[in-house]
């Protein structure tokens, strides 16, 4: 008997679609023909509002973004305005910044983990995850009395200082986490269920991934090595001793284990920046009303879901004249529909999860 293709709406309140997102999927059974994203149901004009908005008042909306790693949104942002301003950024809060960044790295894999497994139907490995999350986002809470959006950073340095009793529980995280990794691994890294949803799902060949603009542990599952951390350093990354875990596969279970990896490379990453805490200031000399010089600049860092940068055009007054963000969800959201050609329906859940895509960030 023949099939004919027929339309079918994934979204926008399907759970699996990680937000209020909208697929058109076109298929021949359960076989993906084509699928088309639609979005813009999270759009607030986050872009148009920070024109309107002084410097350091644009530092908080942009925890609103990618609200699963606000602190490295902070970062991106920023950057590119003491960039522009010619800020020199004290050592000491340079390595607090990458302590509390590599810390919601950490978090916002685990997220990952817990939500793309349970997509899947692995809903253990969700408690799991949110167990030694919740840990992060107790850190953050002593640290500046947040735990979602998390308004950590600013503009010349950072919001406060890293206090013994803090820095105790930090290494308290840091020592824990590893075990719980070890569980989540031992539950699905040789689990046969979990293998076949995952092995050889979501192929993209790494020249398919450069041109598609593809980033992040997307990217370094193709096996193509690019970190900025490493590539580009910032904010004193280029003092720690950190690899970049690569997959070769570039499919579902290889964007897993990259990620399982790089959250110990994040926690090597803590322990060292604890370690070598330089002592000194938390902010350089920022003006009361901080007005920069006309010019633009563009200023990027290795974000949880890729690259994520921020674009800042200044006319001399104490508000930008444009602002724009470079999402890595948005960017890598180009690719997804080359990732599920031909593979199934059940498949688009979990190819969709290996992207690690928050709507916030794509809609602005």
């Amino acid at each position: 008997m023949a099939f004919k293709q027929i339309e079918l709406n994934m979204g926008p309140q399907h759970p699996s679609t990680h937000g209020v997102l909208r697929l058109k999927l076109t298929v021949d059974n359960e076989v993906v023909l084509k699928i088309e994203p639609v979005i813009g149901y999270l759009h607030r004009g986050m872009e148009k509002l920070w024109e309107h908005r002084t410097y350091p008042q644009i530092t908080p909306l942009t925890d609103r973004l990618d609200y699963i790693a606000a602190i490295l949104n902070n970062l991106a942002y920023v950057l590119a305005v003491e960039k522009l301003a010619g800020l020199e950024v004290p050592k000491r809060a340079q390595y607090i910044r990458v302590i509390l960044a590599e810390l919601q790295r950490v978090a916002s894999h685990l997220a990952w983990a817990g939500f793309n497994a349970n997509d899947i139907g692995a809903a253990s490995v969700l408690l799991y995850s949110f167990i030694e999350r919740e840990g992060v986002l107790e850190v953050f809470e002593a640290y500046c009395g947040a735990r979602l959006t998390v308004h950590a950073l600013r503009i010349g340095g950072v919001a406060n200082d890293l206090t013994p009793k803090l820095i105790a529980l930090i290494r308290q995280v840091v020592a824990a986490v590893p075990q719980r990794l070890a569980d989540i691994e031992a539950l699905l890294s040789e689990n046969r269920i979990w293998k076949h949803r995952t092995i050889g799902i979501g192929h993209i060949a790494p020249d398919d991934a450069l041109r598609y603009g593809l980033t992040g542990p997307a990217l370094r599952a193709a096996g193509v090595c690019w970190d900025l951390r490493k590539n580009i350093p910032y904010s004193s990354s280029e003092d720690f001793d950190f690899e970049v875990p690569l997959g070769q596969n570039s499919d579902v279970y290889d964007r897993y284990l990259v990620r399982m990896a790089e959250m110990r490379q994040s926690l090597r990453i803590i322990t060292q920046a604890l370690d070598r805490l330089p002592e000194g200031e938390l902010c350089a000399k920022v003006p009361r009303f901080l007005k920069i010089p006309p010019g633009e600049v563009f200023h990027t860092i290795e974000g949880a879901k890729g690259e994520l940068g921020f674009y800042i055009k200044s006319n001399g007054t104490d508000k930008p004249e444009r602002v724009k963000m470079k999402a890595p969800s948005f960017i890598n959201m180009q690719c997804f529909e080359k990732m599920c050609q031909g593979y199934l329906i059940a498949d688009v859940v979990a190819i969709l999860g290996s992207l690690d895509i928050v709507l916030g960030e794509i809609d602005k």
